[in-house]
């Protein structure tokens, strides 16, 4: 039987090269001149091409650059996709000649540098984002140091602690999450062009060259690894699940604290929108917007590392422009809950009264009392602790720096003998300022630790942009270093 349609299908054209030729056009058309201009000059340097036939081939491409608007392009099917379409003008050009510049590399080693390098872009920039973050929060944890709030655990209300020491939790795990992502993009710096379609070549290629002019580190060793490892993809997406998953929680928070029966976080006016017909509301819904987009980010993330499960180790689309374009979309939605974090938590406060309110109302600084009497009274930390506990349960709703003749009765009940204690030490005791103030260990409220702490973070943070700010300054160099060996050429 004699088929006689011609490539390519009217419906895989639609459904799937026309996408594809769309996201290159979108995500990688100017990572694509960057291989074929660093490809050209390292053919060149290593002999492979003659340095006449290098100058045809860089004034060729220069042209095709400077007359090829790119948005504009529509996908026909005359070519299968944007690297042929690339190189197709050069052979209109060229003749022959323009095949050239396709020596000793594949479109195998070719996509997956193109989505590193993309990736690597996206990558610093949410980093940079992070680190924004964890300024802003830093600053505002330094701020709100000496704030009361209530903390809570298992949902109930548990013992008084700071605003800042809260944030200073937070930024201790995104600090590790930023440290998570920093070591995911270090492993996108590792360039997979020579490895051609999978065992590199038989010419004389200088595949650290190329890695050098396209800002990578070093080449990616194994060749087969390059066009079949995917865990640069699945690295990168897991260390960024972990930033929204992590942030999704302390978002959660906020909504707990913000609402009207604890009232403990105070959104102003500029992040609170009213209902349509309810003119008493004020709906925080900035916190239901980050914690929905933190999620999704998530669902993006899994839905990215997912596609890699049970796939073959091989070269394959599964990993390739469809998974790799989808995958962006986490960036997005991810950036901007970290600008709207950015911007929301910083603006918000705290209401003392409500916080007093419940820390009244639930006795949270009871551990104290009972800490109190082992160091004051002599009691083992069990008999602190139920003289402590009949206490709270006697209060009937009074605040407990009111319970002295409740827990003078309490303490003798146990002990057969009156407390030490005046009522002047007990509501020392009970007080939500010394129950912070005591606790200055490593990591603790009080002042100092919790200044110890943020100066540490501080210092971490610093790092942390050292390191990215090196892997840019790389790529940055790498291009003028690139864009003169080409003009060298131009110029030949």
């Amino acid at each position: 039987m004699i088929d006689n349609t011609t490539f390519p299908d009217p419906t895989y054209k639609e459904t799937v090269l026309a996408p594809l030729f769309e996201g290159v056009k979108t995500h990688y058309a100017a990572h694509m001149a960057a291989i074929n201009r660093a490809h050209l000059v390292m053919l060149v340097d290593t002999g492979i091409l003659s340095a006449a036939d290098g100058h045809s081939i860089a004034s060729a491409l220069d042209a095709i650059d400077d007359e090829t608007d790119i948005a504009s392009l529509t996908y026909t099917g005359e070519h299968e996709d944007y690297f042929f379409f690339v190189e197709a003008e050069l052979r209109k050009r060229l003749g022959d000649l323009g095949g050239a510049l396709h020596t000793a590399r594949s479109r195998n080693d070719m996509d997956h540098t193109l989505f590193k390098m993309a990736l690597r872009v996206r990558g610093e920039g949410m980093l940079t984002q992070i680190t924004t973050l964890t300024d802003a929060l830093i600053a505002k944890a330094r701020a709100e140091s000496g704030t009361l709030i209530v903390a809570y655990t298992h949902g109930q209300p548990a013992q008084p602690t700071t605003f800042g020491h809260y944030i200073a939790a937070m930024i201790e795990v995104l600090n590790r999450d930023a440290v998570r992502l920093s070591a995911a993009i270090d492993n996108l710096g590792h360039c997979p062009m020579g490895a051609a379609a999978i065992t590199t070549s038989g010419f004389p290629i200088d595949r650290t060259q190329m890695a050098d002019l396209l800002g990578f580190e070093s080449p990616l060793v194994n060749s087969y690894g390059c066009i079949a490892s995917v865990d640069y993809v699945t690295g990168l997406y897991s260390a960024i699940k972990l930033v929204f998953l992590h942030l999704g929680r302390v978002v959660q928070d906020l909504a707990f604290w913000s609402s009207f029966e604890v009232g403990q976080l105070y959104v102003p006016n500029a992040l609170v929108q009213i209902s349509s017909i309810m003119p008493q509301k004020r709906n925080p819904v900035p916190i239901e917007h980050m914690r929905h987009l933190a999620s999704v980010t998530c669902g993006r993330c899994d839905a990215i590392v997912n596609t890699m499960h049970n796939t073959p180790f091989t070269d394959m689309n599964d990993s390739e422009g469809e998974v790799q374009q989808a995958g962006y979309a986490a960036f997005e939605s991810g950036g901007r809950v970290l600008d709207l974090l950015t911007a929301f938590l910083p603006a918000c406060s705290i209401n003392a009264a409500n916080v007093r309110r419940n820390t009244d109302a639930a006795s949270i600084t009871i551990t104290e009392l009972a800490d109190t009497l082992v160091r004051d009274e002599g009691l083992t930390f069990r008999q602190a602790h139920e003289v402590a506990a009949h206490v709270a349960r006697s209060l009937d709703g009074k605040p407990l720096s009111d319970g002295f003749n409740t827990f003078k009765d309490a303490f003798h009940n146990a002990t057969n003998r009156a407390p030490n204690m005046d009522d002047t030490a007990f509501r020392t005791a009970t007080s939500a300022e010394t129950f912070v103030a005591r606790r200055d260990r490593i990591g603790g409220p009080a002042p100092a630790a919790l200044d110890a702490a943020l100066t540490d973070y501080a210092s971490h943070l610093t790092a942390l942009q050292a390191q990215s700010n090196a892997r840019t300054q790389r790529i940055s160099k790498a291009a003028i270093t690139r864009a003169a060996a080409f003009s060298q050429l131009l110029e030949t």
